[in-house]
């Protein structure tokens, strides 16, 4: 590991093939753009709407089916959730309401 931030902060993993010359070039082009990193999923800025959506084309006689809901046992269902709220509140997803399906 090498260490971008202060205190051991931001860290990125380093091939270790590399030489050291190429490591002290590669670590000054990551300090110089940290902010470009996404650190935290809330670092993370999704695409606006208006910019670029991604959409499901369908053929005009196609008829929506509806399968079951797939189970996950208690833990995992409960990091799912966590996951989703996460990108949720970063504003990476967002909730349809007038969904076909």
């Amino acid at each position: 590991y090498a260490y971008l931030g202060t205190s051991q902060t931001l860290p990125v993993i380093i091939n270790s093939d590399l030489l050291e010359e190429e490591e002290e070039k590669l670590l000054q082009v990551l300090k110089k753009h940290k902010t470009a990193i996404g650190w935290t999923i809330a670092d993370i800025k999704g695409i606006s709407p208006s910019t670029c959506m991604h959409r499901i084309l369908l053929e005009e006689n196609f008829k929506p089916t509806v399968e079951n809901q797939r189970r996950l046992n208690p833990k995992m269902k409960e990091v799912v959730r966590a996951e989703v709220l996460k990108l949720l509140d970063a504003g990476i997803i967002y909730p349809i309401s007038d969904s076909n399906w």
